[in-house]
């Protein structure tokens, strides 16, 4: 998916948002095993890129956790939905457009229609932001940290992914292909918030402090977010 030599381009692409206030299709990628086992997801098209995401995220994390003399959770599902037809979280209605986690059922999900129209429109990128990103949340629950402010919560998920990333570059489980930087850095730009709403309730970061954040993750690793 992503190489060590993609680090320059997001750090770059995050100064150049930073200053100055959807590409391709999707690219190929190609699961290796590890000291911690092989996924059995293929990586070659949506459906593959998805679970081969999923269980690659969970496996970093259990891993981490591990050096750190404690155990991972699993998440207790990952729901695929479409449009109005998502499960409720809370009492509360999934949304067409979305993925999040769930903290009363420490589950995940996803609108498939969604996020498979921006992996066709952005490449596999797409994919290996967004889950990684909700896994992020779910070790969130885990650690028990306390926000003072909802962007705050979503900026250490984009460091997060950045971070898992990086990692699974480093122990070789995923490999890139050419445009993947750029693919990441649309992704990331699509997601910003238009403005700086840094006490909305829903605030996620604009495109420039989702780079940075991502950016933080990967170069510097889990300890930094």
């Amino acid at each position: 998916m992503i190489l060590r030599r993609l680090l320059p381009l997001v750090l770059a692409g995050t100064l150049v948002a930073a200053c100055g206030g959807e590409p391709g299709g999707p690219a190929g990628t190609s699961p290796r095993g590890s000291a911690a086992g092989p996924c059995d997801a293929s990586g070659k098209d949506f459906a593959g890129d998805i679970e081969l995401a999923r269980c690659l995220t969970e496996r970093f994390w259990a891993e981490r956790f591990r050096q750190s003399g404690n155990t991972y959770a699993p998440i207790s599902d990952f729901v695929a939905y479409n449009g109005e037809d998502g499960p409720e979280c809370g009492r509360q209605p999934a949304v067409p457009n979305n993925a999040f986690y769930c903290p009363s059922g420490h589950f995940i999900a996803y609108d498939a229609t969604w996020l498979e129209g921006m992996y066709d429109r952005m490449g596999d990128g797409a994919v290996y932001l967004v889950i990684p990103h909700e896994f992020g949340h779910a070790v969130q629950a885990q650690l028990v940290n306390d926000f003072q402010f909802n962007v705050q919560r979503e900026l250490q998920a984009d460091c997060y992914a950045g971070a898992t990333l990086s990692g699974l570059i480093q122990e070789q489980a995923l490999q890139a292909d050419e445009g993947d930087g750029a693919e990441l850095l649309a992704n990331l730009e699509a997601a910003g918030d238009p403005t700086d709403a840094w006490l909305a309730p829903d605030a996620h970061g604009t495109a420039a402090q989702r780079q940075a954040a991502f950016a933080k993750g990967y170069g510097q690793g889990v300890g930094a977010c």
